[in-house]
């Protein structure tokens, strides 16, 4: 990838481009083990490095569902998360819009060019995000909507995200494929209940039997996420902060410990750590943040 074509692309489009090893790309998603060399951007790239909650669903939702999702979007983004999705038909454009309506921050990841908004009813939508948060993309300027990278975008979704909460879904749904890379990114899945006689469900009923929490309120999921939202809070506190590297976060001086001055993959540190991935790379996020640890050859080394 040619990052200044990447940046000169993106410039021509008023927009920019963001490298994996830019300080604004997002901590959360280069953790991941296939991190998009170049995010496009519109809006404000530092929300991409705030705790945030992806929100996906059917795109042909029922109306009980949409309504579910625009009262969770609004609400939260009053407990202090952004709203991640999709800028799709259905739960995603209900997802962002409460997010707006309550005055809040939301964030689209696009699958196709950073100019080529789709689907074209969303147009508004997507103006709307760039102002006042925020829509990405890993594919260039021009590029139109294709089947393929659908997916591949999800994994985005999920990787920007704390955890990623299915509203609604049927079998098959392309939302249980962002389900599954959040569960292989460490992420936490969470998922409304349907009555077993709500075919566009079934789903969801299927992520609750192989493990994902289910949800009634916002309170289930901030229950959950619980310490992976703190430290993600800490993160973007540190990350807003002037000056040479800082003294580690207490919370993470565990991690700390671990981290040499010889290189040690995230593997490694699981293992030796025995916490679950998503708490490791959070930490790790906020020590790279705080200055005290960096990246090198596909692992970390202290500074």
């Amino acid at each position: 990838m040619n990052v200044a074509k990447a940046k000169a692309a993106a410039l021509a489009v008023d927009a920019i481009a963001l490298s994996v090893d830019d300080e604004q790309y997002p901590p959360l998603l280069r953790e991941i083990h296939d991190p998009p060399p170049v995010l496009y951007v519109r809006g404000d790239p530092g929300l991409l490095k705030d705790a945030q909650l992806a929100v996906v669903g059917s795109r042909r939702a029922s109306p009980a569902a949409l309504r579910v999702a625009q009262m969770l979007g609004g609400q939260f983004t009053q407990a202090g998360l952004h709203v991640c999705s999709g800028l799709a038909l259905g739960i995603d454009g209900a997802a962002h819009r409460g997010a707006l309506e309550a005055g809040g921050n939301s964030i689209a990841v696009m699958a196709t060019g950073i100019d080529r908004i789709y689907p074209h009813r969303h147009r508004e939508l997507a103006t709307q995000l760039a102002q006042v948060g925020c829509v990405v993309t890993e594919f260039p300027p021009g590029t139109p909507p294709r089947r393929q990278n659908f997916p591949q975008r999800n994994r985005i979704i999920s990787g920007l995200s704390l955890g990623v909460l299915v509203i609604e879904a049927a079998l098959p749904s392309g939302s249980l494929i962002t389900a599954g890379t959040a569960l292989a990114q460490g992420r936490e899945v969470f998922a409304l209940p349907w009555s077993i006689l709500h075919e566009g469900g079934r789903g969801c009923l299927q992520l609750i039997r192989d493990g994902a929490k289910m949800v009634f309120n916002v309170e289930d999921i901030l229950e959950e996420l619980g310490p992976l939202y703190s430290l993600q809070q800490d993160c973007f506190k540190t990350a807003g902060a002037a000056g040479s590297p800082e003294e580690p976060p207490a919370g993470e001086l565990w991690l700390l410990d671990l981290v040499g001055f010889e290189v040690i993959t995230l593997d490694e540190l699981v293992q030796r750590s025995a916490k679950p991935v998503a708490q490791v790379m959070a930490a790790l996020s906020a020590l790279e943040l705080a200055g005290q640890i960096a990246r090198s050859g596909g692992g970390y080394i202290r500074c």
